[in-house]
């Protein structure tokens, strides 16, 4: 099965060696999304709420340069630096991630690359 990379400058680009998401077969795995501004490769300024926002606009921007969208997520991996936030990022992953829902995972994490209080993957199921 051929591996295919996805890129999107509506995305940050990648901060290391990896790609923003790699399709193989019907299935796209995206890199985990810190909320960095595509633009400015800057963490956004805000509360909690405007990390976890972009960091699924991120997400959001990837599922569709692979053809997709979040409606089509079968796993998300959710990292945070506190546990507490674990409610907002709820509250704002049903705004992006209608129902049936997919599987999730939240993880309490010490540190995220740039200072970040959340980064966000995700696996996305296309029908060919």
């Amino acid at each position: 099965m051929a591996k295919q990379t996805i890129h999107t400058d509506d995305a940050p680009k990648a901060i290391g060696i990896y790609s923003q998401a790699v399709r193989a077969g019907d299935t796209v795995y995206i890199s985990g999304q810190i909320p960095l501004d595509p633009a400015s490769g800057e963490l956004v300024a805000g509360d909690i709420e405007a990390e976890i926002r972009r960091a699924f606009d991120n997400l959001a921007a990837i599922a569709r340069a692979a053809g997709g969208s979040l409606a089509d997520a079968v796993k998300v991996t959710v990292f945070l630096t506190d546990l507490a936030h674990f409610a907002k990022v709820n509250e704002v992953m049903a705004q992006y991630v209608p129902q049936p829902w997919p599987a999730r995972a939240a993880v309490g994490v010490s540190q995220l690359p740039k200072g970040a209080r959340v980064e966000v993957e995700c696996i996305l199921h296309l029908a060919r």
